[in-house]
């Protein structure tokens, strides 16, 4: 099966060719082709994945590492570079849900996006070429393999958050999701450069993973600061850090399984992909880490701050992203980076299942996102309210739920590692998510019913196409944790020895670069006890259910309460519901001079400067010849004149000035 890995990303490349060229002929003739053709191509990718995950275990751990070359893609004198995929437990794990859960997505989309009438293919056209991005970037072997695919989902989330671009707000989106990314891009470029010219200096021009991480101890460790650095600011647009994390919330401006896309399966978890496969330079940099978590963990609260108060069930689930991929970062800074990839892999599951759940409350409230018009909706719409209270207790980490066990790691992990501080608002934070979290689910589905009288007389439960994957996504969520159970719980945590032979350093030991890195300062220099493990364990879960009984006490018993404590702190209330005023704060110091700098180069160098000097010299041209062609006129009489006058001219200039 490894040789036929590069059909993996190829059947979605196929997918955009067949319905991006023939899909309007296709719907005209068979709406339902169009569909078949794209979850075919992902739903094969995915089976193909499968039996190349499964040949991978059959080989011992210290030989899963395979490499197939499909082409030679660059060739520039010494510098080679190949169409080539990496087949390691890593991108096998990456690989399985973004064409596990990419496969659902795409078949709940034929329920969800039955009505777009001459858009049907083109949405399909883009998931797929969505698909063939992002498998392209976990299995590339390179990293200019890896950056096709990562420039490649930031076009198709520019094209799919647009995807209703006659509404001029989801232009805007569209528009910033791409101009923040480009400016996080344009850092990753910057280090990369950075790193080909250094390594090349000992001989080294390759892009390959391998040969790169081989030969990372030769770099100056000022050099792998400043490379691990900007390729962390690239990661913080692509998966919403701070402070380029203003787009993912205005993601969902495109269709709801577009946002479940982004949020779940493809382009934020790319950056958290990118660190723990470059794990070695990273381990390499202890203040790089330490900036990562640092980060990840001032993200998480203040995306959960932010989410608190938000009344868009789709906005909700946006900025608990942001605050859960804040929880992945801080596990890759704390050194844990198997707890970040268990973690992008469970919240893959559950904040898919969150937003096909809230596509699903809105199809059946004709399109209604506001939670203030919902209500009641647990009678009338079972399937869904089901699988989205399994999927928000997996979000928040109730035991025994996939959430439960990875965000408890990344806990234990920041704690065990010395970062206590860390630690305190990483729990702060899960006591966040229980309460905004359950406040949705509250606002959602008790209560009496908000809605108008038309739209209540008309909600219904989902087709299968829609409730189908949410009941598989409602199972993954409830189970997908499993994979990582800890020793404290009787478990072997097989994921992260699954995960083992792709980090830099195995328990004691360096694998790539001849020399020890900083193992210490990532991941800490002492162990608590089995006690302490317990009874952070036991506290991180008393918080958890802190919030969620708080929630049920003022959206369900005393529904007054939050108007009360809105006005009493008006000023934090307005401060986290207007998002800390950080896309103002933005617009005052960059957006506006910026479009004013814009207007200057305009109007005043290019069409006052550059422009007017090229009109004038036109014009100067122009007159002139105007007035010369008077002199060739075609007329024999016009030149008989003309040379009488000269001969006279002549005849005076001898008699008057030549003459003594």
């Amino acid at each position: 099966m490894f040789d036929l890995v590069w059909l993996i990303p190829t059947l979605p490349a196929l997918g955009v060719l067949l319905n991006g060229l023939l899909g309007r002929k296709i719907e005209a003739a068979n709406k339902s082709l169009v569909h078949w053709i794209a979850c075919s191509a992902v739903g094969l990718s995915f089976f193909l994945t499968c039996l190349t995950f499964l040949e991978l275990l059959q080989l011992p751990a210290e030989l899963r590492l395979v490499e197939f070359t499909w082409f030679n893609w660059i060739s520039a004198g010494e510098f080679q570079s190949y169409w080539a995929y990496q087949i390691d437990p890593l991108s096998m794990v990456m690989c399985l849900f973004v064409t596990g859960v990419g496969f659902l997505i795409h078949i709940y989309s034929i329920g969800y996006m039955g009505h777009a009438e001459g858009r049907y293919y083109r949405y399909f056209t883009y998931l797929n070429l969505f698909m063939f991005s992002m498998i392209n970037l976990v299995l590339a072997n390179n990293f200019l393999l890896m950056f096709l695919g990562w420039e490649g989902v930031g076009f198709c989330s520019y094209l799919l958050i647009g995807f209703w671009f006659g509404n001029i707000d989801n232009a805007r989106a569209g528009k910033k999701a791409f101009i923040t990314n480009r400016i996080g891009d344009f850092a990753f470029l910057v280090g990369l450069f950075l790193l080909i010219t250094h390594l090349g200096k000992h001989g080294v021009w390759s892009v390959n993973f391998t040969e790169v991480f081989s030969h990372a101890s030769a770099l100056p460790p000022g050099i792998v600061t400043a490379v691990c650095l900007l390729f962390f600011i690239g990661c913080t647009a692509k998966s919403a850090q701070i402070p380029l994390y203003i787009w993912l919330p205005d993601a969902m401006a495109g269709p709801t399984p577009v946002s479940a896309l982004i949020h779940a399966a493809t382009m934020v978890t790319s950056g958290i992909y990118f660190v723990t496969r470059s794990n070695i330079l990273y381990q390499m940099s202890p203040l790089a880490l330490q900036v990562i978590a640092v980060v990840g963990a001032l993200t998480a609260l203040l995306a959960a701050s932010i989410a608190l108060t938000q009344n868009d069930i789709k906005r909700v689930l946006a900025y608990s992203t942001v605050s859960q991929l804040g929880y992945m970062f801080l596990g890759l800074g704390v050194g844990a980076f198997s707890a970040g990839i268990f973690h992008v892999v469970t919240h893959s599951f559950f904040k898919a299942l969150l937003f096909l759940c809230a596509g699903s409350v809105m199809h059946g409230l004709a399109n209604e996102q506001d939670m203030r018009f919902m209500g009641g909706m647990r009678k009338k719409m079972p399937v869904t309210y089901l699988t989205m209270l399994i999927g928000t207790l997996a979000i928040v980490g109730f035991p025994g739920l996939a959430g439960f066990f990875s965000k408890d790691e990344i806990l234990w992990k920041t704690f065990a590692s010395g970062h206590v501080l860390l630690w305190m608002i990483g729990v702060f934070t899960a006591g966040l998510t229980a309460f905004y979290m359950f406040r949705l689910i509250f606002m959602t589905f008790f209560n009496e019913c908000r809605a108008s009288r038309e739209v209540q007389a008309k909600i219904h439960e989902s087709p299968r196409t829609m409730t189908v994957p949410l009941i598989v996504l409602a199972a993954l969520s409830a189970i997908g944790g499993y994979i990582g159970v800890p020793h404290a719980l009787g478990g072997s945590n097989r994921i992260e020895h699954f995960l083992e032979p792709v980090m830099g350093t195995g328990p004691g030991k360096l694998i790539a670069g001849g020399e020890h890195l900083a193992q210490e300062a990532a991941h800490g220099a002492y162990h608590p006890s089995l006690a302490v493990e317990y009874l952070l364990m036991l506290l991180s879960v008393a918080i958890v259910l802190i919030g969620i009984g708080l929630a049920y006490t003022l959206y369900v018993k005393e529904r007054e309460r939050p108007v009360q404590l809105a006005e009493r702190f008006s000023g934090l209330y307005r401060l986290m519901f207007n998002k800390w005023y950080v896309d103002e704060l933005y617009g005052l110091i960059a957006v506006r001079p910026l479009h004013r700098a814009s207007l200057f180069l305009w109007k005043g160098i290019d069409v006052l400067i550059i422009d007017g000097v090229v009109n004038g010299l036109a014009r100067i041209f122009g007159w002139s010849g105007t007035w010369l062609r008077t002199v060739q006129t075609g007329y024999v009489q016009a030149y008989a004149v003309s040379l009488l006058l000269g001969v006279a001219g002549l005849m005076l200039y001898t008699l008057f000035v030549l003459v003594p």
